[in-house]
């Protein structure tokens, strides 16, 4: 009944650990079969080394994974947006498989997310900081939505010269490409000259810098003196176009996941890998533009796509809806005794918390 009717779908996948996972498919081919399949048994006997290892390894997760990728394309209506987290292990395989069901020219970037807030040196080899995180839509025309500036972004903006129009940012005046009214000498208000270095020219026409001159959009530097800039006003410029690097300062790191888990459960034992909420905010910010649409998430785990839903809806005062996926999976707890009531548990609190907070809030926090 959702068929095409998801806006965003985020996925946390158990990464391929080589343990055996407790999603009960039931697959058709058995293992004797998968061997003459992929040419490594010929009339019973072997013909490749390390079978068990590396192929059926990988087999396995993919097999899981497939159905439920073909699921999610199915799901999503036509503006709709596929987010995946994966770590090294199984990437060029899971990348493989999305071009399959979603196409290649529905690939829209790989974000890096920096989720280790200092390294670890019980490592091996190296620590890895970071997680990938695959972007595909439904429709090869989606554009992401663009995320509000931050204070970081505005603070390099500043009014020197008290300008009427406010904070602006010195722009170059010059451009690569050839323009044909872009070479000329420009003597400046103490008389000096101003050429383009060679190789390039002025951006604009002499007569449009005149004119931008006069209104006091040139900048000459404090002395008037100074090669000529093209002011860029706070005003004039738009929100923030999303970037592929995530960090951990915006979104959250591992560390913040698990204490946010921990202080809405100070009764459960930590999750291995939860996601921090501003991750999936993250997600929800660039991947949905309109006040009400569907966000679904079937490997729920302790539930952040529903927690990251409520404040969403509470920060922006939106209406997106959840709809999240969790097997019973068996934990040894004293208060839970599987996976998914701990979900239900963390939606109840993460509703009642924002409720508390913001007794104005109007939104549903409620699930069934």
């Amino acid at each position: 009944s959702n068929a095409g009717k998801v806006k965003l779908i985020y996925i946390d996948p158990p990464y391929n650990t080589g343990k055996d996972f407790v999603y009960p498919d039931n697959f058709q081919d058995n293992i004797k079969n998968y061997l003459e399949l992929t040419g490594q048994v010929a009339g019973g006997r072997k013909l490749t080394s390390n079978t068990e290892a590396s192929g059926r390894f990988h087999t396995d997760w993919l097999n899981m994974m497939y159905p439920r990728l073909k699921l999610a394309r199915n799901l999503l209506q036509e503006d709709g947006v596929i987010f995946i987290s994966i770590n090294d292990h199984e990437m060029n395989n899971l990348r493989s498989l999305l071009d399959e069901i979603f196409g290649q020219e529905c690939f829209i970037a790989t974000a890096i997310w920096e989720k280790a807030d200092s390294p670890r040196n019980s490592a091996k080899r190296f620590s890895e900081d970071h997680d990938y995180i695959f972007i595909y839509s439904q429709s090869p025309e989606w554009v992401p939505s663009r995320l509000p500036r931050t204070e970081e972004a505005n603070s390099i903006y500043s009014n020197p010269d008290d300008d009427p129009r406010g904070d602006w940012l010195p722009g170059d005046p010059y451009a690569n490409k050839p323009y044909s009214r872009g070479k000329y000498t420009l003597v400046g208000p103490t008389g000096r000259k101003f050429s383009p270095p060679p190789g390039r020219y002025w951006r604009i026409s002499e007569e449009k810098l005149r004119e931008l001159d006069s209104q006091g959009r040139i900048w000459w530097g404090p002395n008037k003196d100074a090669r000529p800039s093209i002011k860029r006003y706070l005003t004039e410029v738009s929100d923030l176009v999303p970037r592929t690097l995530w960090k951990k300062d915006e979104v959250g790191s591992n560390r913040t996941s698990k204490n946010e888990v921990r202080t809405i459960f100070p009764d459960v034992e930590s999750f291995d890998t939860p996601k921090p909420i501003g991750l999936i905010q993250r997600m929800i910010q660039i991947g949905t533009s309109e006040e009400e649409g569907i966000i679904l998430d079937f490997f729920a785990g302790s539930g952040t796509t529903g927690h990251a839903v409520l404040n969403s809806n509470d920060i922006k005062n939106e209406r997106n809806r959840f709809i999240l996926v969790q097997l019973p999976e068996s934990i040894e707890n004293d208060k839970f005794s599987n996976i998914a009531e701990i979900t239900k548990e963390r939606l109840r609190r993460a509703g009642q918390k924002i409720k508390s907070d913001n007794p104005s809030f109007q939104g549903d926090v409620g699930f069934r």
